[in-house]
Order: structure tokens, then C-alpha cells, then sequence
């Protein structure tokens, strides 16, 4: 596999370098020290594009070659940004189309963080370009992006993580390799996992005029082309069906995919879900307001719960994740982790989110900056690092990453049809349901095609 023109040395130190040594193996991360920087693009320079791309320049030497981005503004704010946090004081060139980016410049890694309905084409390209990539989750807005993104990534023999880092989050690897792998909770046969955010975006402002700077049918691509009614950056994109796969493709995955990875999970053997826009019946959002969903896999089912209105199951855990095992219970979520013994005499274990404020001040300064993520993410880029170096799967490796988008998706497929989903993947087919399977592939607007698989 194409290597990074890498000299080999340790590059953690302290508690953080002790959690990873003991997290990807005794011999811990031979991290880079590159002879040439790692030269880097993003694409997608919005908040958590330029998010991932400062946690990859704080643990690895950087040669930003090119952002690319739809808004002019946005890009330029970003080159200026990077231009900053350089050593070099470089400032990367700048790209309103990503092909364009892909075809003048050489590329070791492409960070990818555009809106969903982009992922698939720019992650393909870019590993046909020769990068390796690192792309924000979901994968893909329907089921045969994701076999096609699976199978780009082999074909070219490129290293692809995905942005679930959840699996690279200290105080849940903690709880996975202490509670969980030792047995404390004995057979887990229950999981409740959930999101009560107000995040859906609701409202109705008016169509307007497209401004000069922004490039809206670039940034629409492959999906509907809706009027215009103002910049979709942040929520306003994921509020529409056209773009994403609502709450359940945003915030399901990542706690899906964390208690897959926590209980050695793969597909589920059938999807369910129920749910619709039930109470924000007024805005021009069409993701539903209220979901349930259910992975069956053997002895044990994981139940979703989203409703974006009312108040919390449990206020201390708003979005996360329950196991409920014979043994004991284990809450947890991004910022904490609870285990409670079914025995009254056993221990009951806490856990917090592990800052890095100390070790990392810039972190205080960056705008918009999620604190409790930063570590995770910068544990996420030396995972993708050291998988690059060492020819191997990340930790979230592009085709486990498809299972949780996929399960995501098929929830979906199965609210809309009112009947459960099983899929063959073998057959890349929805079992005996020829109207689910076509839902599978989402119709592109011309003139962009479908990648196949």
C-alpha cells in the first residue's frame, strides 16, 4: 500500500500515549515523523471540516496543499485560518470545485467534510486520486453508496476512516475494556440508544436570490436542487430529507456504531422503525420530529429513540447509549459513563470525557471548537495514521462504518414502507421486497451518476 515517506518514531508521551500504546496494541502507534510533511487536503471547510483538519495538523507535521470549498467567504476564512496555525505560515491554495482540487495538486490524505450527499463522490474520487481519506459520518445517503465506497476503497488500496469517534473516545474505551470485556455486566440482551436534542432546524424563511459568492449548484451536486432560501451551513442542510437521512442518519449512527464496536456486532438481522413528524408540523423541515427504530440482532435487541421536542429520558444523558446486562447496567454517552451492579453490594464505577486543555491551549481559542471531541478526534487521526503506515484497517474502517449508515438507512427505508427491513448484502438486495431494494439507490440529478459498485 502506498506509504507516506515515513521515519519511524514514538510520538505520544504521558497518560494520552499509555491509552493508545494500550488501545492499538503492545507495540503501540509508530507514528510519523515524515521526511516531508503529510501534504494534506479538505474538502468541505465548514465547522467540523476545519475541525478535523486542525486535530490532524496537532498530531502530525502538515503541508496543507488545498481547501476547497462552495463559499468563497467560507473558504477564505479558512485559508486564513490555516495560513495561522502553520508553522510555515503557507497558505493553501483555494478550490471551489473538489475535481479541479483532485486534478492540479498530489494528495497524501483528503479530509472530506461536506454534507452527506456529497461523501460518496468525493471519497471515490479522491481514493482514485491516490489518497487516503478521511470522511465525516454518515458514509452515504443511501445503501449502494456506501458498496461503492467500500469497494473503491480496496480497488485502490487506500486507508478510509471514517468520523465515528466514538471508538476512539477515552472514558469509552475505558469502559469497554474494563467493564464491558471483563464481564461486569454479565449478557447484555437489551440496548436503549437515543437522541433529544432540539436540533432539527425547523422554520420557513423565504426564497431568495443565490449571492455572488456562494455556488449553489455545486453545492446541491448530486441532490434535488431546492430553491434557494438562504446558506444551508450548519443545521439548515439537515433538516431536509434531499441532503441526509435526518436524526436518524445523524446522531443514530454514532451511537449504533459505538455499542457494535463495544459488543463485537455486525448487521443486524432485521430493521424496523416507526415514527414521523408528529409535533414541528410548521416549518419547511421534512425529517421526522419523533423515531423509533429496532435492531434485532441474536438474543438482543438495540432500541433508538429520537423525539426533537419534550424533555429527556434522563437529563444526564440526553444522547447515549444504555446496555442493560444481567449483571449490571452501562450508560454512557460522549461527556460521561455510569455503571450500575444489579447487586446493592457491588460497586457503581463514574467516568468523564477526558479533556486536554493543558496540553492542547489552542484548543481554548478555536471558534466553535466541540472540547469533549478533541481528544477523540485527535486518537481517531493517529488510529488513521498509523493504519496508512502499517497497511492495515483502521478503527473505523470504511466498511464498518457502512453497516451502521446502512442499518441507519434501512430504518429509514422501513418507516417510509410500514414493514421491517432485512438485508442481504451478499445480494446487495432487501429480502423479498423489491420496492425497499429500489429504495436502496437514490435517483442523482443530471448530469451526475450513481458510482456502481
Amino acid at each position: 500500500m502506498y506509504n507516506v515517506n515515513i521515519n519511524r518514531r514514538k510520538f505520544l508521551t504521558g497518560a494520552a500515549a499509555t491509552l493508545a500504546f494500550s488501545t492499538l496494541g503492545a507495540r503501540g502507534i509508530d507514528i510519523i515523523n515524515p521526511a516531508r510533511p503529510v501534504r494534506v487536503g479538505l474538502i468541505g471547510t465548514g465547522w467540523y471540516g476545519k475541525s478535523d483538519l486542525f486535530r490532524l495538523m496537532q498530531v502530525v507535521p502538515c503541508d496543507v496543499v488545498a481547501l476547497c470549498d462552495v463559499d468563497k467567504n467560507m473558504l477564505n476564512g479558512a485559508i486564513k485560518l490555516v495560513s495561522e496555525r502553520s508553522k510555515s505560515g503557507k497558505s493553501p491554495k483555494g478550490y471551489g470545485d473538489y475535481r479541479k482540487m483532485l486534478a492540479e495538486n498530489q494528495f497524501d490524505i483528503i479530509l472530506i467534510g461536506t454534507p452527506d450527499h456529497w461523501h460518496a463522490l468525493q471519497m471515490i474520487d479522491a481514493v482514485k486520486a491516490g489518497a487516503h481519506v478521511y470522511v465525516q459520518k454518515p458514509i452515504s445517503v443511501d445503501v449502494m453508496e456506501g458498496e461503492a465506497m467500500i469497494a473503491a476503497a480496496r480497488k485502490y488500496k487506500r486507508v478510509v476512516q471514517v468520523g465515528t469517534q466514538r471508538k476512539s473516545t477515552p472514558h469509552l474505551i475505558d469502559v469497554k475494556k474494563n467493564i464491558i470485556e471483563t464481564g461486569m455486566l454479565g449478557k447484555v440482551s437489551q440496548v436503549d440508544i437515543c437522541c433529544y436534542y432540539h436540533m432539527r432546524a425547523n422554520g420557513n424563511p423565504p426564497v431568495q436570490q443565490v449571492p455572488d459568492f456562494f455556488d449553489y449548484e455545486m453545492w446541491t451536486g448530486p441532490a434535488p436542487l431546492r430553491p434557494y432560501d438562504g446558506l444551508p451551513h450548519t443545521r439548515w442542510w439537515r433538516t431536509f430529507m434531499e441532503y441526509g437521512n435526518g436524526i436518524m442518519g445523524d446522531m443514530c449512527i454514532h451511537m449504533l456504531d459505538t455499542v457494535r464496536w463495544m459488543l463485537k456486532l455486525g448487521w443486524p438481522k432485521k430493521v424496523s422503525s416507526r415514527g414521523g413528524i408528529f409535533v414541528d408540523k410548521d416549518g419547511k423541515s421534512n425529517i421526522a420530529d419523533t423515531q423509533t427504530a429496532i435492531f434485532e440482532f441474536d438474543d438482543l435487541n438495540v432500541v433508538w429513540e429520537h423525539r426533537s421536542w419534550g424533555t429527556p429520558a434522563d437529563p444526564e444523558y440526553p444522547w447515549a447509549f444504555t446496555l442493560y446486562g444481567d449483571k449490571g447496567t452501562l450508560k454512557g454517552s460522549t461527556m460521561q459513563a455510569d455503571f450500575i451492579p444489579v447487586d446493592e453490594k457491588g460497586k457503581k464505577i463514574h467516568k468523564d470525557v477526558v479533556y486536554e486543555k493543558e496540553k492542547y491551549p489552542e484548543d481554548l481559542k478555536e471558534k466553535d471548537i466541540e472540547l469533549n471531541a478533541a481528544p477523540a478526534t485527535r486518537l481517531h487521526m493517529l488510529d488513521f495514521l498509523r493504519a496508512i503506515d502499517d497497511s492495515k484497517l483502521p478503527v473505523a474502517d470504511i466498511a464498518d462504518a457502512h453497516i451502521s449508515t446502512a442499518s441507519c438507512i434501512l430504518a429509514n427505508i422501513s418507516m417510509k414502507l410500514g414493514r421491517p427491513m432485512v438485508y442481504d448484502q451478499q445480494k446487495m438486495e432487501v429480502v423479498n421486497d423489491p420496492e425497499a431494494t429500489a429504495l436502496l439507490k437514490r435517483q442523482y440529478r443530471s448530469p451526475w451518476m450513481h458510482p456502481e459498485v
